[in-house]
């Protein structure tokens, strides 16, 4: 159970060259996996001991001989339970705990008007293109102090440019001292005929390291330099949007490798300056075939493909009408499921070992409903159970994310603070479980309107009100503001 569903994981940790992500995944066992579940998720045990299982069954499966390791596949994971239970949310902390790939599908998308469905191996496809932007970003974090270094050495080169040589000996030697005044400019002072005997090249140096120093402390974020951008000579096609998905290579990108870049030279100032030469500079550190290389075996051997919306398309085929079309979505996701190959941009990928897990609230269709095989290759199933009262009021509390926490942080942006009372609490629990009993059983997600709705007017006034301000929610207040729209049938169906 969890404040939300949906809620956003942030982006994964871990690295094949020894990162503390890695690290991490190495030395959690399912108890300490389930310790860190239970700052995010409340309740829930029977789901958070199954996928920990499961995770640490990765694990061993990477320790144990090669021969038997193929042998080995993932126990894939049904979860069942009525939508805002934190189905979702457990399978997204679970993948960043393991620095995995994660990509998150419905069923239902694999359906439209009659038989025609979106390709199913468009998740294979999204899991490995997450896997190599996950695998990149960890790589420029390790490169980004070297970079940043090569950059600044560039930039001082354009803020002071170097002094040309005499063409000739025949020429006299022109002594250019560059000086750096107050404001930061660098100015230029000649001295022809005169030989200073190597003080130029000194005052050079201090000079630079003035500029370094001002560079340091961002004083010359504002200046302009000149910077030479590589540009490609055709736009990028993406060839999904064209309706074109089955068709994995992006054109705009082959056409980008044959044909020259341009090159063109642009005014900017120092910030952008810096955020252009740093991807130059990533870009020549990172070897993109070892990146791909590494996502490609982190995609196959740690990847995680949540299946939500799983009992939309479970029923079967009665020779004609929908459940055709249903039957049909679950054997083209069968051979994915069961282990095979999917042709990607970066090459060949085998979800043999990629863990999939499903969900869904199973209200009217059943988990026996699926076709034979595809119960087989969900062999865990793990039933959450639906939010009360007491379970809303720990959500709002005990969360590293809760949502009462949320709302106070965004108050403080204002200058204000942001109170509620233990009775405050509970009213609003006692609120939302009785609008879920009366209404549609949205769990956790009900605290997100009823919590909308409360602080409403709070939420207007700021700033104006909020400088200084303290706002304390108790239990009369929250009565105040939602008996009325709780109590009325309507109000409550269109606005809780």
């Amino acid at each position: 159970m969890t404040n939300d569903d949906d809620a956003t994981a942030g982006p994964a940790e871990g690295d094949s060259r020894e990162s503390p992500g890695r690290l991490d995944f190495a030395s959690l066992t399912p108890r300490q996996v389930v310790a860190q579940l239970d700052e995010y998720v409340i309740g829930q045990d029977e789901a958070k001991k199954a996928v920990a299982i499961a995770l640490r069954n990765r694990w061993r499966r990477q320790n144990v001989e090669a021969e038997l390791r193929d042998e080995i596949l993932p126990n894939n994971i049904i979860m069942i339970g009525p939508t805002g239970v934190g189905k979702t949310e457990i399978a997204r902390r679970l993948a960043r705990l393991a620095g995995a790939p994660f990509v998150k599908v419905e069923a239902s998308k694999f359906t439209e008007v009659g038989y025609v469905g979106r390709d199913v191996e468009s998740m294979i496809r999204d899991l490995v293109e997450i896997a190599v932007n996950m695998v990149r970003v960890e790589w420029e974090e390790d490169c980004r102090d070297a970079a940043a270094g090569r950059v600044e050495e560039r930039l001082l080169d354009m803020l002071l440019p170097p002094v040309a040589e005499p063409r000739s000996v025949a020429e006299p030697i022109t002594s250019r001292t560059i000086v750096v005044a107050a404001g930061g400019e660098a100015q230029v002072e000649s001295a022809e005929g005169e030989d200073d005997g190597g003080l130029g090249d000194a005052r050079r140096r201090r000079t630079r390291a003035k500029l370094r120093d001002l560079l340091r402390a961002e004083k010359l974020e504002d200046r302009e330099v000149e910077v030479d951008v590589t540009e490609s000579a055709i736009p990028v096609m993406d060839m999904s949007a064209m309706g074109m998905e089955g068709v994995d290579w992006n054109l705009g990108e082959m056409l980008q490798e044959m044909l020259p870049k341009r090159t063109r030279r642009r005014q900017v100032t120092v910030s952008e300056a810096r955020r252009i030469l740093l991807s130059e500079e990533l870009d020549k550190m990172i070897d993109m075939e070892e990146v791909v290389e590494e996502a490609l075996n982190r995609a196959e051997n740690m990847g995680i493909v949540f299946l939500d919306e799983l009992d939309k398309v479970s029923g079967r085929s009665a020779g004609q009408g929908p459940d055709v079309s249903r039957e049909g979505v679950q054997r083209d996701l069968l051979p994915i499921v069961e282990g095979s190959t999917v042709q990607t941009k970066y090459g060949m990928v085998s979800t043999e070992h990629i863990l999939f897990i499903a969900a869904g609230a199973f209200h009217v269709a059943r988990p026996s409903d699926l076709i034979p095989e595809m119960q087989g290759r969900f062999p865990i199933r793990v039933e959450l159970n639906s939010l009360d009262e007491h379970d809303f009021v720990r959500i709002l509390l005990e969360p590293r994310n809760a949502l009462l926490t949320q709302y106070q942080a965004l108050v403080a942006t204002e200058g204000a603070l942001l109170e509620f009372t233990d009775d405050g609490i509970r009213e609003i629990a006692r609120i939302a479980a009785e609008v879920n009993r009366k209404l549609e059983n949205i769990g956790a997600r009900r605290l997100h309107t009823v919590l909308t709705t409360l602080l409403e007017e709070v939420m207007y006034g700021l700033p104006e009100d909020g400088d200084g301000s303290r706002f304390r929610i108790d239990g009369g207040e929250v009565r105040s503001r939602l008996a009325h729209i709780a109590e009325d049938d309507d109000l409550r169906r269109y606005i809780l």
